[in-house]
């Protein structure tokens, strides 16, 4: 890497600043400088450039698809620099270990064993998030998550925990047990966790992307489980939960979609990981080994 090449820090800590508060004079209160040296490092930043980075919208400014681009990359740059400066420093000793899991992991496979990690590592404290929503992994903010999905997030490194396809389920007692064609189920009542689309995914990958079913009811993932359970609708979720029921034949299988890389992965952000969050990793590791 030449060096040279790069524009000044003090240019770059600037244009980030602008990027986050949206003006001029809101980036200097943030540096604690006038708007007018705000205004000066990002026209030295142009000219080091050669591009334009932000027009002025109305009392504010708007990046440019170049400014975004610079300012996506500037923003990772300081979040891996504050995250090593952190750990040298030990900052963020004791600060909670922030866990973003959606709400059926939390309660179905993270809960039980908590109790385990609380006994072999009683230094650490623990902040639990359940949310099926994608929440950004910040500095000072969420440390890790365990995400569905085939684990490719950008932005952040992912390593499998346990992979495991998602399932179409209902209670025989709503559907019977002989096997049904998707627009059949249409006038069914359906369960849908809360933050997920797995009704119109579903009917999509049937070919049945224009059509509804009759009535959705959204749930948090541990009480959609309750009410499959209860044959209170249909619903989507992972075979990891509800191996057992299909096993016992509380609950049948209407259609499955296997994929090898699907499953639950450890994500979190590039860079070096304090020494709770590696704990934390390793633990979550050795439950499934």
């Amino acid at each position: 890497m030449n060096w040279a090449d790069l524009p000044s820090p003090a240019a770059l800590r600037s244009f980030a600043a602008l990027a986050e508060a949206g003006t001029l004079s809101g980036a200097g209160r943030s540096l604690n400088v006038s708007h007018a040296a705000v205004g000066q490092q990002l026209r030295a930043l142009e000219r080091h450039l050669g591009v334009p980075l932000a027009t002025r919208a109305g009392r504010g400014i708007e990046l440019t698809p170049e400014g975004q681009i610079l300012a996506d990359a500037v923003r990772s740059g300081f979040a891996r620099i504050a995250d090593a400066v952190a750990v040298l420093t030990e900052t963020e000793s004791a600060r909670p270990l922030q866990v973003s899991v959606t709400p059926a992991f939390a309660a179905f496979w993270l809960m039980p064993r908590l109790s385990d990690f609380h006994a072999t590592h009683p230094g650490y404290e623990l902040m639990i998030n359940p949310s099926a929503t994608i929440v950004a992994l910040e500095p000072g903010g969420i440390d890790i998550a365990i995400r569905y999905g085939d684990g490719r997030w950008p932005g952040t490194e992912a390593e499998p925990l346990i992979l495991t396809p998602r399932v179409i389920v209902a209670s025989p007692r709503l559907v019977g047990k002989e096997p049904l064609d998707a627009a059949a189920l249409l006038d069914a009542p359906w369960l849908q966790e809360l933050g997920v689309n797995e009704v119109s995914d579903w009917l999509a990958t049937k070919g049945l992307g224009g059509k509804r079913v009759k009535r959705v009811t959204e749930l948090p993932g541990n009480l959609m489980m309750a009410a499959l359970r209860a044959g209170d609708g249909i619903g989507g979720t992972t075979r990891l939960f509800v191996d057992d029921d299909i096993r016992n034949g509380d609950l049948v299988v209407l259609d499955e979609r296997p994929a090898p890389e699907d499953g639950y992965y450890i994500v979190t952000r590039p860079g070096i990981l304090r020494p709770a969050l590696k704990s934390f990793a390793r633990w979550l590791k050795r439950q499934v080994a």
